[in-house]
């Protein structure tokens, strides 16, 4: 029979495989349509092309410590190694929370009707987004430069205390009085990104939902069920926030319950890790809902398949 920690393994290495395969397809779809295909290149494109990158960023740098922790692995990182995994990691992770934020303010406003306040913003926004990746880059490596002063690696497998808790490593046990303020700036970033979101996504709602009662009086109802492709990827966006917010809070709550408890639990490390790296294992195949390369990929692939089931039962 194999171990808790195995099998606990066993599944990391398989959400490994699933995000890191999910996005490398998106991304390298995207990367087609800029080489070759350049009648369907569209702005939001470069956006989806950013957010599989930092997810995939993410789930190697979160889940490979984990992985190796899970099959026995006890010496994975030193001082270097934690300062550096730890502080790609958070900014990767702050790469994907801007973009999916840059993501649902641009659909918001892309789908905005021609008479709102936001209108004017329309023109400006294939210019905004390169900036705003840029921006993000800058402020989320500025934040977490504290990472680097904060952490070292375990020298024992049990950790007691306050503080941070990772398979190989944890914060410095002191009392740094900057340590309070960076809490802070990512709290404050934080609340403000997914303030963002819900706006960006509660807009978004109120125009489908008076876009879709105006086409009800307007068409019969076989021709307003039919959605636009707007109207499709404004649903994978929202399902996307969604999906994120939900994960968000409940990382959050684990991380502060691990925080605050005297004796560190090992195994609620291995279970946040499972839940921080939900969302950008997720993320590629709520998008890939209407990638037109993929879906023509796996539909000749589907007819490539029962041609060859069919060949080998008449044969």
């Amino acid at each position: 029979m194999f171990s808790s920690d195995t099998i606990l393994g066993i599944f990391l290495t398989s959400e490994f495989y699933i995000g890191f395969t999910g996005n490398s397809m998106l991304f390298l779809s995207h990367v087609y349509i800029f080489l070759a295909q350049h009648y369907l290149k569209k702005p939001i494109d470069a956006i989806f092309m950013h957010l599989t990158m930092a997810n995939t960023l993410t789930i190697v740098f979160l889940l490979i410590p984990y992985i190796a922790s899970s099959f026995g692995v006890r010496r994975f990182l030193n001082d270097a190694g934690c300062k550096a995994v730890l502080y790609i990691y958070r900014v990767t992770r702050g790469l994907s929370i801007s973009t999916t934020s840059i993501l649902s303010a641009f659909q918001a406003i892309t789908i905005s009707p021609s008479n709102s306040k936001w209108a004017w913003l329309k023109p400006r926004l294939s210019t905004w987004i390169f900036p705003s990746f840029f921006f993000s880059w800058v402020i989320n490596m500025l934040v977490y430069i504290q990472v680097i002063h904060l952490v070292i690696a375990k020298n024992n497998a049990s950790h007691a205390g306050q503080g941070y808790i990772h398979t190989f490593c944890k914060t410095r046990m002191s009392r740094d009085e900057n340590s309070l303020p960076f809490f802070i700036v990512i709290l404050t970033r934080d609340l403000l990104l997914v303030v963002l979101m819900m706006s960006s996504s509660l807009y978004m709602v109120n125009l489908l939902l008076a876009h879709h009662r105006r086409i009800q009086h307007v068409h019969s109802q076989s021709l307003s069920s039919q959605s636009s492709p707007e109207t499709k990827a404004t649903y994978s966006i929202l399902l996307l926030v969604s999906c994120f917010v939900f994960f968000y809070w409940l990382s959050n709550f684990i991380i502060l319950y691990g925080f605050y408890i005297p004796e560190k639990i090992p195994r609620l490390e291995k279970i946040n890790a499972i839940v921080l790296s939900f969302y950008p294992t997720i993320c590629p195949f709520l998008l890939m809902r209407n990638n037109k390369i993929i879906l023509q990929y796996t539909s000749s692939f589907c007819v490539l398949r029962s041609t060859c089931i069919q060949n080998a039962l008449s044969s």
